[in-house]
C-alpha cells in the first residue's frame, strides 16, 4: 500500500465543488458593472485599511450619537449591504446567515442612534 502524503491546508479547497454561477442579468448586472471600479481600488489597499475605516466609522457613530452618529453608521450599513448583495450568489447558507446577522446588527445600531431610549 503506497504512502499518501497529506494535502497541505493551503492546497485544499475551502468548500466543495460548485456549479458555475449563472451570468448576472438586469439590476444585478448593472450593480456588478458599477461596482468593478470601487472594488478594484479597494482591493489595492492594504488589508488593514478598509477594516480600520469601518472600525473608525463604527466607533465614531456610536460615540458621537444622534443624527451625525446615525449617518456614520448608515454609511457602514450601506457598505455591508452592498458587499452582501454582490457576494450573495456565491455564499453558502451559513455564510448568508452570518452576513445577514451582521447587516441586521448594523441596522439596529443605526436605528438606536436615530431613536435613542430616553
Amino acid at each position: 500500500m503506497p504512502d499518501r502524503k497529506p494535502t497541505p491546508p493551503s492546497a485544499s479547497p475551502r468548500r466543495g465543488p460548485r456549479a458555475a454561477a449563472p451570468s448576472a442579468t438586469g439590476v444585478r448586472a448593472a450593480v456588478e458593472r458599477v461596482s468593478v471600479g470601487p472594488l478594484s481600488r479597494l482591493s489595492q489597499l492594504p488589508r488593514a485599511v478598509p477594516f480600520l475605516i469601518v472600525l473608525g466609522l463604527l466607533v465614531a457613530g456610536i460615540v458621537v450619537g444622534g443624527p451625525v452618529g446615525a449617518i456614520l453608521l448608515a454609511v457602514v450599513t450601506l457598505a455591508v449591504a452592498w458587499l452582501l448583495y454582490l457576494g450573495w450568489p456565491r455564499l453558502t447558507t451559513s455564510e448568508r446567515l452570518g452576513r445577514t446577522a451582521v447587516l441586521l446588527l448594523a441596522v439596529a445600531l443605526c436605528v438606536t442612534q436615530v431613536f435613542p431610549r430616553s
